[in-house]
């Protein structure tokens, strides 16, 4: 299952990137980007389709990982290399440093994310870490 799952992800980026978002843009209601980040591990260039939420000058993105108990990989790519994200919004593409947003202010945005999007209030529940934010501004 695992297989499948990043066949999907990676055919899902390869026709954002090639629709510049007209495919792939929107998932579940939500407006989509392609993160691309470099592996903490491996080094390699690696890129991510994900929901993100448009507010103070940037996008917001949420390592929920669908209420996991372990962040998801590209968090720790993002943490490891700052210096080496960049997104693609549709046809707009971007170089951008990360925020991670934890504690206190995370609250505050989290609850708005929440209200737009409920499924984020499920993961919260059934996890026991603190779901981080990042914010991506270029």
């Amino acid at each position: 299952m695992k297989i499948l799952f990043k066949l999907f992800l990676g055919l899902h980026v390869w026709i954002y990137r090639l629709t510049n978002g007209s495919f792939g843009g929107r998932m579940g209601g939500f407006k989509v980007l392609i993160l691309t980040t470099k592996g903490r591990k491996s080094g390699k260039t690696v890129r991510a389709p994900l929901g993100y939420f448009e507010r103070d000058g940037g996008y917001y993105i949420v390592a929920s990982n669908a209420g996991s108990d372990k962040n998801p990989a590209w968090y720790y790519n993002i943490k490891a290399n700052p210096g080496d994200v960049s997104i693609q919004v549709n046809d707009r593409k971007m170089k951008v440093m990360p925020e991670i947003i934890l504690g206190g202010p995370r609250r505050t945005l989290y609850d708005w994310i929440a209200s737009i999007a409920p499924n984020y209030a499920e993961y919260e529940k059934v996890t026991k870490r603190e779901i981080p934010l990042v914010f991506l501004k270029d």
